[in-house]
């Protein structure tokens, strides 16, 4: 049985169609979770912070002597729930107590003046972008998989194709600029 050009040109459209189906939702969380790491430095995709300003009557507290009680009767005085982790002075007279959940309340103990920031943590976007740091050897095996399958539906999609629009037309002028544009990112 001989396998003509045609036969591969069908059965390229098929495995491609099918891989292309199979993968496409990875391929979205992938371009998802990679766009919102890209902006890491204006977008935390793990947690929202909201910032909240208050003022608190604060007793006069030097850090030798300040405990856990009264960092925790403080926290009853802001209406804040979170429970306490530890406290320290970062400087004199700024007191940082952190919360369980990733959560801080600063206070200037001379004037009260305070800021809570509160961490909550993103469900979406927290997950999707987790799948990039691979979270365990199950995930490395479904993302060879899904790299491989990158792979097939590359070279299929490249012989799909034939004539002027094909890979010896227009079709490698793209897949040349599309090779050139990261080669010249790395290099320049």
């Amino acid at each position: 049985m001989r396998f003509s050009r045609n036969d591969l040109r069908r059965w390229s459209r098929l495995l491609h169609r099918d891989l292309s189906y199979f993968f496409a939702g990875m391929v979205l969380i992938y371009a998802l979770s990679g766009i919102a790491m890209n902006h890491r430095d204006t977008f935390n995709p793990h947690y929202s912070v909201t910032r909240s300003e208050l003022t608190l009557r604060v007793p006069d507290v030097s850090a030798d002597v300040f405990s856990q009680s009264e960092a925790e009767l403080l926290l009853a005085r802001a209406g804040i729930s979170e429970r306490y982790v530890k406290h320290y002075f970062p400087e004199a007279g700024t007191l940082k107590i952190f919360l369980q959940g990733g959560s801080s309340l600063t206070v200037d103990v001379s004037s009260g003046a305070a800021v809570f920031e509160r961490l909550t943590r993103r469900p979406v976007w927290s997950a999707l972008t987790r799948l990039h740091y691979n979270p365990g050897s199950w995930w490395t095996l479904f993302a060879d998989l899904f790299g491989g399958g990158l792979i097939l539906i590359t070279l299929t999609g490249l012989i799909i194709v034939k004539g002027p629009k094909g890979l010896w037309g227009r079709g490698g002028v793209e897949l040349a600029a599309g090779i050139l544009i990261p080669l010249l990112f790395l290099f320049i």
